[in-house]
């Protein structure tokens, strides 16, 4: 509708800050806001109400019509994709089979080999989230130890030993020294 992009918003928001000013911005954003809303909603409505009465008046219906009478390869390929759907639909659903039929009996198989395999894949699902919730509880308990204060024996007082003493060595005889001669003081004239 508008070819409004980046640089024409951001020109409206500086015209918008400059005239309205910015205490009063949110305001005027949050109003034009609620009435893009509401006008998104009625024109949400009016569409829904336009194809309603499209549906009830036949209109598609003519529209097919003319659709295959102006492209008819166009329309033949779309019934055959159409019924395509419809049977690759009934083989995985099961809808409108004959139970007795071969392809009765290959949807019934598939669907229990179905079930077997949700409820292995619900079973080991539920073996990998215990194996989980276990490795993480035990994580939680380490994690804990680590955290708790680590008591210590109760300490006795330390005796005090004396060292053992050594009995003294007898002492050698020492040789009394000889006295050297003593020079005389220089007398200083």
């Amino acid at each position: 509708m508008f070819g409004m992009g980046g640089v024409e918003m951001l020109v409206i928001g500086i015209v918008a800050l400059i005239v309205v000013g910015p205490k009063d911005l949110p305001m005027l954003f949050r109003n034009v806001g609620q009435f893009v809303g509401k006008a998104r909603g009625m024109a949400r409505e009016f569409q829904f109400a336009m194809n309603k009465a499209v549906d009830e008046s036949g209109m598609k219906d003519i529209s097919k019509t003319l659709k295959t009478a102006t492209n008819p390869m166009g329309s033949a390929f779309d019934s055959v994709k159409e019924a395509a759907a419809d049977a690759t639909k009934d083989i995985n659903t099961g809808l409108n089979i004959d139970p007795d039929s071969e392809t009765g009996k290959l949807a019934a198989k598939r669907a229990e080999q179905a079930k077997k395999i949700q409820a292995s894949t619900a079973r080991a699902a539920a073996t990998r989230k215990a194996d989980e919730a276990a490795a993480a509880l035990a994580k939680a308990d380490e994690a804990e130890a680590a955290l708790k204060p680590v008591e210590k024996p109760a300490t006795k007082k330390p005796t005090t030993k004396k060292p053992a003493t050594k009995k003294a060595a007898p002492k050698k005889a020492v040789a009394p020294k000889k006295a050297s001669p003593k020079k005389a003081p220089k007398s200083e004239t």
